[in-house]
Order: structure tokens, then C-alpha cells, then sequence
């Protein structure tokens, strides 16, 4: 989820924690679990300090390793340690306790958009993304907001957000559903034999189509009931050019955190441009289909790596040529 979400999920939490009759009734205790659930709710995207290492750097290890399954006793174990040392608990277990929940839960969300997570690494190294939310849900933020609403309003947190949560875990059982329902509705109507993902998007009813078959991708929209494909691309063999752009440090960072790429190769008087798009993230540009999220590599005639480039381009290929220069000689790493 996005950074606003985890942080009122701390508080969230925070609330929750008053059901704890030690949190309710011992003086300072409920403080300091709030600290450690806000605290813990963000601690895993901590891993952001990586950009200013490169959009590379970033790319490979956001939401990576510091999601983990050994990152969870981790951050839990920092959290804690500090809070206790500047204020020491008696019941230092309760403090320990929701601070390790607040970490948990912060990796669990994570798992249900298109991003993703590597939350159950090291037992299982891929990333998981099960495609059922939004990177930000209008419904749980409101549902927060209504929760820490009430509190400020003299209601019983505890009580509050019990009953906020079970509605929160109906309503991703409810998501689920209905994106196993659109899975089996866009296959039947469009008879291809592949592997179909459906990306969520800000509506309920929309979702970003994505179809693997023998040959192609194809790429559209599935909305309510009907799937449309606006975009397809054949699946070719790796050709040199595209062999010796995936040397590129950029690129491999690229991959790395992608199974949906796809490369385009086009020639330049300069030599060529191999440019690699994750199908997730198609959207328009002066009325044409965009693929935001691009790693992009410049070789010469003798297909020498000049530049690259991985990132976000929500402009269009002017913004793209204004990150690279064909005559600028790197290194390949």
C-alpha cells in the first residue's frame, strides 16, 4: 500500500492494541505501543534510502529483502530495542508484541497489489503480488480515518477498530472473489489459451488485462464483464542485440523485479534502442498507448552499450530522450 495507508494503519493498530487489557491499564505502555506500531508500519519501506544509490539500485531492493521473512524479526527487534531503551516497559512483551504486528501487517498488504513483495523470501525467492488492490484503497483509508475519527470522539478504540478491521479483512475476501470471477469471465470470452493476470486499477469495475499465450502479450482492459485487447506484441527469439543490452546493470535491476517485460528494438542512425516495458502499466499519451515503467539501452553500430536508463516516463518519449545520450561512452558492469 502507499506510505499515507501504512501510517494510519499504525495508528489503526495503536487503537486495536486498548483491546490488551495491559495496554488499557498500565500508565505509558499504550504510548509507547503507539509508537512502536506507527514506527512499524513504516519501517519496512525504510529500504527507500536505496535511491539515492540510482533508480537501479532502488528498483531491486524496494520491497525486496526488507520484506522478508528474517527482515520481519528484523525491524520488529530494532523497533522494540530503541523504544525500550528510551522508555523502558515493565510489560515490555505487549510493546514487543504489537510492534511485530505492526510489521507483519505492513509486509501482508504490501502482498496483494501489483507491485509486490519478496515476503516470503528466503523459503520462496520470487516476488508475490496477487493483484487483487490498488496501491491505494479509497475505502481502507476512509475506513481508518473513521476509526481515529470515533477515538478522537471518546469511543473505545479497542472496540472501534475491532469491528473496522473484520469489515477490512470481509472486504478483501470480497476483492479476491470478484478478481477470480473477472480471471475466469476473461477467458471464456476471449477463447486464448495462455496465462491471464488482471491488474487493479482505481475503479472497482476496471482492470488492466494482460494475456501470455505461445506466441504474444497481449494487453487491454477488462471492464465489468468485457475484456478488450489494445495492444499485442510477438514473443520473439532473443536476438544479439537484445542478448548484449540485458548485460547492463540497469537493466538486469529491471528484470530482476519484473516477469511482464517485454523488449523492443528499433535502429537509430547512432546504432540502436533496445527498450524493455512492463506490460502492467499501460496507460495513454496523447490518445496512444504508454508503458510507464521502461529500461531503456543505447548501443552503437557495433553494438557497444553508450547509455541506459530505467525508471518511470509519464511524458512520453521526449522525456525519455532528454535521460540519454547516444554518444555517451559507460561502462558496462
Amino acid at each position: 500500500m502507499d506510505t499515507a495507508t501504512h501510517f494510519v494503519m499504525g495508528f489503526g493498530l495503536a487503537g486495536l492494541a486498548h483491546l490488551d487489557p495491559a495496554v488499557a491499564a498500565v500508565p505509558g505502555l499504550a504510548e509507547t505501543v503507539l509508537l512502536g506500531t506507527v514506527i512499524g508500519s513504516q519501517a519496512p519501506d525504510l529500504d527507500g534510502f536505496t535511491r539515492v544509490l540510482g533508480s537501479a539500485a532502488y528498483i531491486r531492493n524496494h520491497r525486496g529483502i526488507s520484506h522478508s521473512i528474517p527482515a520481519i524479526f528484523v525491524w520488529t527487534l530494532l523497533i522494540f530495542g530503541v523504544i525500550q531503551w528510551l522508555y523502558p516497559q515493565t510489560l515490555w512483551l505487549h510493546l514487543l508484541g504489537w510492534t511485530f504486528l505492526a510489521v507483519v501487517l505492513h509486509v501482508f498488504v504490501d502482498l496483494f497489489n501489483s507491485y509486490g513483495t519478496k515476503g516470503l523470501f528466503p523459503f520462496y525467492k520470487r516476488w508475490i503480488a496477487l493483484d487483487t488492490m490498488f496501491i491505494f484503497d479509497p475505502f481502507i483509508f476512509a475506513m481508518h480515518l473513521l476509526g481515529l475519527g470515533m477515538w478522537l470522539a471518546g469511543a473505545d478504540p479497542g472496540k472501534s477498530f475491532l469491528v473496522i478491521y473484520v469489515l477490512i479483512a470481509c472486504y478483501y475476501v470480497w476483492r479476491y472473489r470478484v478478481h477470480q470471477r473477472a480471471l475466469v469471465t476473461a477467458e471464456k470470452a476471449l477463447k486464448q489459451k495462455g496465462k491471464y493476470w488482471l491488474i487493479p486499477t482505481h475503479s472497482w469495475q476496471q482492470w488492466t488485462m494482460i494475456v501470455k499465450t505461445a506466441t504474444h502479450w497481449h494487453v487491454g482492459e477488462m471492464h465489468g464483464s468485457e475484456p478488450i485487447v489494445l495492444d499485442s506484441f510477438v514473443i520473439k527469439p532473443e536476438s544479439d542485440i537484445v542478448r548484449i543490452a540485458k548485460q547492463d546493470y540497469k537493466v538486469q535491476s529491471f528484470l530482476y523485479f519484473t516477469s511482464f517485460a517485454h523488449p523492443l528494438v528499433k535502429e537509430h542512425d547512432f546504432g540502436y534502442e533496445v527498450k524493455w516495458i512492463d506490460l502492467r502499466y499501460r496507460s495513454k499519451f496523447h490518445g496512444k498507448s504508454h508503458y510507464m515503467f521502461v529500461a531503456v539501452v543505447y548501443l552503437d553500430k557495433q553494438l557497444q552499450i553508450r547509455d541506459s536508463f530505467v525508471g518511470w516516463i509519464h511524458r512520453g518519449e521526449e522525456q525519455l530522450a532528454k535521460k540519454l545520450d547516444p554518444e555517451k561512452d559507460i561502462q558496462v558492469l
